[in-house]
């Protein structure tokens, strides 16, 4: 039976929409592939531009200065701060950080870097427990902890100066060392004869997989 005038018509303007719909169907696709795509991208920015900035800033740092002639530096918070100076590393302590509690050790770490509860302060024999999680929380913690994403670059009798109180304590790098997240021993330190220091942050920079640890061992104050 012959298609009428009117019939081929409906049958063109079907193929039509058809295509229409094809045609919006693949521009929402390729739309929202190119949303999801910067998304990543935001994240991934947000995400490592404290640690590149970090390293950038290192680079610069020690052509200029050899480790001989890198200058003191004056503590953001002589109550409770750290300075390292290799890393041009400057920060705030917050003291008697639950490092098991989440949602109170990421608040505090939005104000600098944290003393973990329980372990010793400056002031007395022990080991003081310094930590930084910035990679679990990015969008609140990192601009504050990448001061600890340099970490990896210190080395054996690298100087670290925690203040406290007023006082000044001085330490030298003695070990450094990647360990599992799960690894708990850290806290108390090998010796409690002696005044230590631990420095803990993520690894890599950017990721929770694995910690890094600096510890070092007080030489004088």
């Amino acid at each position: 039976m012959p298609l009428t005038t009117s019939k081929i018509k409906g049958k063109n303007l079907k193929l039509k929409y058809n295509k229409t719909q094809k045609s919006i169907f693949k521009k929402l696709f390729i739309i929202t592939g190119f949303i999801f795509l910067l998304t990543g991208f935001l994240i991934f920015f947000l995400t490592f531009y404290p640690v590149i900035k970090q390293e950038v800033k290192y680079q610069i740092t020690i052509k200029k200065l050899s480790k001989d002639r890198i200058k003191e530096i004056k503590p953001v918070d002589q109550e409770f701060g750290i300075v390292i100076p290799k890393i041009q590393a400057n920060a705030k302590v917050i003291a008697n950080v639950d490092p098991f509690n989440e949602k109170i050790y990421q608040q505090a770490l939005t104000k600098g870097v944290a003393h973990a509860k329980g372990t010793a302060l400056p002031d007395v024999i022990g080991n003081t427990f310094i930590f930084s999680h910035s990679s679990v929380d990015w969008y609140t913690a990192n601009r504050y902890n990448s001061v600890f994403y340099l970490l990896n670059k210190l080395e054996k009798d690298d100087e670290i100066y925690l203040y406290y109180q007023k006082q000044k304590y001085h330490y030298q790098v003695t070990e450094k060392k990647i360990v599992d997240a799960s690894e708990m021993s850290y806290l108390k330190g090998d010796d409690n004869r002696v005044k230590t220091l631990t420095l803990m942050t993520c690894w890599p920079p950017g990721t929770n997989l694995k910690r890094l640890i600096v510890i070092a061992r007080l030489i004088n104050n």
